[in-house]
């Protein structure tokens, strides 16, 4: 698409021929893709990204390369939401070959395998799963019956998926109009799931809006559990059930969280930290911490607190 008759779909003008061929981060983004900055956190990787345009505010135009062609907006965030309609990615393949199936794999009835999917050795698939379009699944994975594989999904070896899991749905994007509208944002990214991942029934895993969402090597995953788009969890950690992640947060190796946590976005937690059951984490956390309750606090000081707490009440 030329970025003239996409500016002109976006009610904008952009008197340039070059072809666009997607919308991507500034840190992915190539130089026939269009990328957006709106958040002063995002000048580093705008300023040195490959991009071939943007969506950005003119207070910042002067900080990216300027080979690239600017599309001055007071909402670059919006421009990327419109915009990622229009390079949306079909919900099933129109063409694409068969998928291969590795020797000794069992696919049981009724299950659906999309195009240009691989598929390992000695895996069980047992029926009702849905597995889209360029899917990976490595070998003597075991999906369990009803779950749900979006397309692009990458599964390593011996991982085990158990019923009604779905891996690789749309991130919870939406930006509101002035209105008060929301306009989806469509997500063009995938989710891996290393080797020697569990996950439990009925838990849900996003795709990054752009790049990965990535569940490290051996990292356990109850059941009821919700990963947002772009997390990154940390090899061998320990997640049960009934929490949540929201977007892009990363966390450490060897992190432990009991049922209910909750953690916020965009957060940095660091390798072996502990937090307690029905905990909520607001802020980053250095390695090696043990924290519970919300506001959240070590938890040493947690159980002091409770103890003060059943005091009072006896009194």
């Amino acid at each position: 698409m030329k970025l003239r008759d996409l500016a002109l779909a976006l009610g904008m003008e952009a008197d340039d021929d070059r072809e666009i061929k997607g919308i991507n981060s500034p840190e992915l983004a190539q130089e026939d893709e269009i990328a957006f900055l709106s958040d002063d956190k995002y000048i580093a990787p705008a300023a040195a990204s490959r991009a071939g345009a943007f969506f950005i505010r003119r207070e910042f135009a002067d900080l990216v390369k300027k080979e690239a062609f600017k599309l001055i907006t007071d909402d670059p965030y919006m421009m990327m939401a419109k915009t990622s309609a229009i390079f949306a990615e079909p919900l099933v393949k129109s063409d694409g070959k068969a998928a291969e199936i590795g020797a000794n794999t069992q696919v049981m009835e009724r299950v659906h395998i999309g195009s240009d999917t691989v598929i390992g050795k000695n895996c069980v698939i047992m029926s009702g799963a849905y597995i889209g379009d360029d899917v990976t699944i490595g070998d003597e994975c075991v999906i369990y019956p009803n779950v749900t594989l979006y397309n692009k999904t990458v599964l390593k070896n011996r991982v085990r998926l158990h019923s009604g899991t779905v891996i690789g749905s749309d991130g919870f994007g939406y930006r509101h109009t002035k209105t008060g509208e929301c306009v989806k944002i469509y997500h063009f990214g995938r989710v891996v799931l290393e080797d020697d991942v569990e996950i439990g029934a009925n838990s849900a895993i996003d795709r990054a809006l752009f790049g990965k969402t990535i569940i490290g090597r051996g990292t356990k995953i109850d059941n009821l559990v919700h990963i947002a788009h772009n997390c990154v969890v940390g090899e061998h950690s320990i997640l049960v059930a009934q929490g949540g992640i929201a977007g892009s947060t990363t966390l450490g190796r060897n992190f432990v969280a009991g049922g209910q946590f909750g953690i916020s976005g965009h957060l940095k937690i660091g390798d072996f930290v502990t937090v307690a059951a029905r905990s909520g984490v607001s802020k980053d956390l250095p390695s090696g911490g043990k924290y519970a309750g919300f506001p959240l606090m070590e938890h040493k000081r947690w159980l002091r607190l409770q103890a003060k707490i059943a005091g009072l009440l006896k009194k």
